[in-house]
């Protein structure tokens, strides 16, 4: 039976408090386009992509509309572009960028996301193309992200990977400098990626998946930031309980879209998402929750305990909800897209080493934080090296989004614009790292990673 209180409930969130579906995500697997003819790829390509996904967005509109629930992005994933690709040039691979760029523009989508390798222990001529593209591949596109797995928990870190991402990302932003280094919002360095990610820039549709799947990502920091705040001052049990709650009604709501998404377009429904993705908008931030939970500025001692808290409570809450939950899931501290992050960039208390700290308990990584555009390639390959260290020491998923945004400097401003936000340009440490990273080779796997 309909409980209208709960009905009542979720009303409020939408229209006060920015609940909403952040992202329809459709996975398709190109594996069965492969072909030695370059055209004819781009061609299978193309068609694949354009007659599985012809009805994601008018079914996401109509759900919209009889459910009252804002879906703000559809998207598309695809087969890890390097493997289907295989034997193309770099300049082949910047062809097959421009195929899904027309396919995303065809469908209508916000973002196309599956330009992509895997080289956690090294690199196949496949994948060293496709990665050598990548900075001509972002520069001359709108809706292609890229992302890049270079270590596993199994494998390692491929410190040659992460050297050369470095000088990818330095590449990308020089390209795209008339446009405040924006093709590296586009890119994302992984350690232990998903294969069901809904979310870009990290979007792929893993070699395990069906040949196409339905992935939805929640969010709700507001709705989140909302119950903690009416919660008022009950101890950290009573404060867990408060976020799981709340994390169950979002994720149900997810999962009812992912359903019903299904079931329109005869697709498998994947997983549901439980990241707190957050916006520039007013109240819809991860910050926010933290500081209601009584801290006086987000980067202040305490912080990641904070978030620690919030990111364990989220995911208890929301596989209570859901029996197939996956992707990220958990708490998401991008800069730019967080009006309480920039703020407190911005007072000076939040710094990148504090949210380096913060990543070894969130779900992601280090994402969309802007640093001087004069940063070397090797200090890029530094600030990625400790990120992917904390997730494969981990067992966790991490990852980099950084824009060296050329002819910037710090305390300086960027503007993104949308969803992507405003960043502070950030200050990053003087001293050379250039000698550790060229040393190459592979950082071994963990101790613990012999588990078989």
């Amino acid at each position: 039976m309909l409980n209208t209180q709960d009905i009542l409930e979720t009303i409020r969130m939408i229209r006060e408090e920015n609940l909403d579906i952040r992202t329809v995500t459709m996975g398709i697997s190109l594996l069965d386009c492969v072909s030695d003819d370059e055209e004819r790829l781009n061609r299978k390509i193309y068609d694949k992509i354009t007659k599985t996904a012809e009805r994601l967005v008018p079914v996401a509109e109509s759900l919209e509309k009889t459910y009252g629930i804002p879906i703000v992005n559809k998207r598309v994933s695809v087969t890890p572009v390097y493997a289907v690709g295989a034997g193309l040039s770099p300049e082949g691979f910047v062809r097959i960028a421009g195929t899904l760029e027309r396919a995303a523009d065809t469908l209508g989508i916000n973002f196309i996301g599956g330009f992509s390798a895997l080289v956690q222990k090294g690199e196949t001529v496949g994948a060293h193309n496709l990665i050598e593209a990548i900075p001509e591949a972002l520069s001359s596109t709108e809706r292609v992200c890229s992302s890049v797995n270079v270590a596993s928990t199994k494998a390692g870190i491929n410190m040659d990977a992460v050297e050369k991402m470095g000088r990818i990302i330095k590449e990308t932003a020089y390209r795209t400098r008339e446009r405040d280094s924006i093709g590296c919002a586009k890119l994302v360095v992984f350690a232990n990626m998903p294969e069901d990610n809904p979310f870009m820039a990290g979007a792929v549709h893993g070699f395990g998946e069906p040949d196409s799947v339905i992935n939805v990502g929640v969010s709700g920091p507001g709705v989140v930031a909302a119950a903690i705040r009416e919660a008022g001052h009950c101890d950290f049990s009573a404060l867990s309980d408060t976020v799981k709650k709340i994390a169950f009604k979002i994720t149900r709501v997810g999962q009812l879209i992912a359903a019903e998404a299904s079931r329109a377009l005869s697709v498998p429904y994947g997983i549901v998402d439980l990241s707190l993705a957050p916006t520039p908008a007013q109240g819809d931030s991860v910050a926010e929750i933290l500081e209601n939970m009584g801290l006086a500025r987000t980067g202040t001692h305490g912080t990641t305990a904070a978030l620690a808290l919030l990111n364990d409570a989220v995911k208890k809450g929301g596989v209570m909800a859901s029996s197939h939950v996956g992707g990220l899931s958990g708490a998401f501290i991008p800069v730019s897209e967080d009006r309480g992050m920039i703020e407190a960039v911005e007072a000076g208390v939040l710094s990148l080493e504090k949210l380096e700290a913060m990543t070894a308990v969130c779900s992601v990584g280090l994402d969309m934080f802007a640093v001087p555009g004069d940063t070397t390639a090797e200090t890029l390959s530094g600030i990625i090296a400790d990120e992917i260290a904390i997730g494969v020491i981990n067992t966790k998923t991490t990852a980099v989004r950084v824009i060296p945004v050329y002819g910037k400097g710090v305390g300086e401003q960027v503007s993104f614009g949308g969803l992507l936000g405003r960043a502070p340009i950030m200050p990053v440490r003087g001293e050379s790292c250039a000698d550790f990273i060229h040393r190459g080779g592979r950082i071994p796997a963990p101790i613990h990673s012999l588990k078989n």
